[in-house]
C-alpha cells in the first residue's frame, strides 16, 4: 500500500514538474491565458465567455 501511495505521488510530482518546465527554465514566463475571454484570438473571432454572453442575452 505504501509502495503505490509513494508511486503515485511520484507520478503527480513529475507532472507537475513537466506541467511547469517552461516557468522554471525561463524567468518571467507564465502560462497562457486559459479563459476564453482572455483570448485575443478568440475575441477577434466574435466568441466570447459562456458567463457574459447570458448576462447580454438576459439584459436584451
Amino acid at each position: 500500500m505504501l509502495k503505490l501511495a509513494l508511486l503515485t505521488l511520484g507520478i503527480v510530482a513529475l507532472s507537475v514538474l513537466f506541467l511547469c518546465i517552461k516557468m522554471i527554465l525561463k524567468p518571467g514566463s507564465r502560462f497562457g491565458a486559459t479563459h476564453i475571454g482572455e483570448s485575443k484570438a478568440m475575441r477577434e473571432r466574435g466568441i466570447h465567455c459562456a458567463k457574459s454572453m447570458a448576462m447580454g442575452e438576459k439584459r436584451s
